[in-house]
């Protein structure tokens, strides 16, 4: 006999993430240097010490300090960073002198080798996606303990990903790229209704950067 299912009413929102650090003003000095916004830095001047940071349009934080945690210090991996656009995170990451890998893919279907273990032994392929498809090309780098970060290019949820009532953009480079998409798409659109001028083309940006959000089916 199946058991009930039970419809979930209550929000439960994951805000915190702890990563174990062995020198807490390099680990702030680090994320700081990041561009991620500083909100607390706790100090009882004893024991205890407690620093979070937000990074940018995330709702979820990462605390880190003294007697935070018990766990080991680096030894957070598969810490993922989703944006929207992977080059240019990257690229801004570099001008603020973080060491990070090269754009990279993995093998479709390969999953052996010695990668870091928050890749699940993927084998890595140099470059983008070559069909540039959503969740399919990251960038990799630690903090100074090890703990491992990995961005993930996201530019259209798999279905049922989003609450089509809820969408909305993290920053004003996501609605840039999402608006960039939808014009290029809106082109192709204009092709195939003989080439005229869209008058309701805020209606058909707006359906289409919703559709893209939530993983339903683009309009044509």
């Amino acid at each position: 006999m199946s058991s009930p299912q039970i419809r979930t009413t209550v929000e439960m929102k994951l805000e915190v993430v702890v990563i174990p650090v062995s020198d807490v003003d390099r680990a702030k000095r680090f994320y700081g240097g990041l561009g991620w916004r500083l909100d607390a830095d706790f100090d009882n001047g004893e024991d205890h010490r407690v620093i979070q940071f937000t990074p940018p349009g995330s709702g979820c934080s990462v605390i880190f300090g003294r007697n935070v945690t018990a766990a080991a210090p680096g030894s957070a991996h598969g810490l993922y960073l989703i944006v929207s656009d992977i080059e240019a995170t990257r690229d801004e990451l570099l001008a603020r002198g973080v060491e990070i890998s090269d754009v990279f893919h993995g093998a479709d279907g390969v999953y052996a080798g010695t990668d870091e273990p928050y890749l699940f032994g993927r084998l890595r392929v140099n470059g983008p996606d070559t069909e540039h498809r959503t969740y399919r090309s990251f960038a990799s780098f630690s903090d100074p303990d090890g703990n491992g970060w990995l961005l993930q290019e996201i530019t259209a949820r798999l279905p049922g990903r989003i609450d089509s009532d809820a969408t909305m953009f993290a920053s004003a480079t996501d609605l840039a790229s999402a608006m960039r998409r939808a014009s290029a798409a809106h082109g192709e659109h204009e092709k195939r209704t003989g080439g005229q001028r869209d008058e309701n083309w805020p209606d058909w940006y707006a359906a289409y950067m919703v559709a893209e959000q939530t993983g339903e089916k683009l309009p044509l």
